[in-house]
């Protein structure tokens, strides 16, 4: 089973990183230079199906130029959407934004988070997804147009 992972982050070489462990950890990887760039942030109801989820793992940074990532996640479940698991990534968590995160089910990373530490993280989502849980097919959505900045694995 591919599991798949979306990956926030305006830093270029920190959005590389996360993506090339979890590519490396076989995950089908998208990452976006900011959660706006994403089809999720724009649609008003979730598509998935019942028993269908958009991703397995969202890792996002909380502070970003057109978004922040703690708002994006807390919209989700506005929008119907069956959530994956989240990490959130912060240089400087404030005492509101750790809060925020905790109730919304986040594990939270704070930069400079160490690579035993995400794989750590990792492995525990990993062994908590269900063998028959589906994938959104995001070709089919036609997510991948021109409002999207980047492509699968970018």
């Amino acid at each position: 089973m591919r599991l798949r992972a979306l990956i926030f982050d305006d830093h270029a070489s920190i959005r590389q990183f996360l993506g090339f462990v979890c590519e490396q950890r076989g995950y089908e990887v998208f990452t976006f230079a900011d959660p706006g760039r994403c089809p999720l942030h724009v649609i008003h109801r979730c598509p998935c199906p019942p028993g269908t989820t958009c991703a397995d793992i969202i890792i996002s940074d909380i502070n970003m130029l057109q978004v922040n990532g703690l708002d994006f996640v807390a919209a989700l479940p506005t929008k119907g959407c069956a959530l994956p698991r989240f990490a959130l990534i912060s240089g400087a968590w404030s005492d509101e934004d750790r809060a925020r995160a905790r109730r919304l089910g986040c594990h939270l990373l704070t930069k400079p988070f160490s690579l035993v530490e995400l794989t750590t993280w990792l492995e525990h989502v990993e062994a908590g997804v269900a063998p028959t849980r589906r994938l959104l097919d995001w070709d089919a959505q036609g997510w991948w147009g021109p409002s999207c900045m980047e492509e699968p694995g970018a």
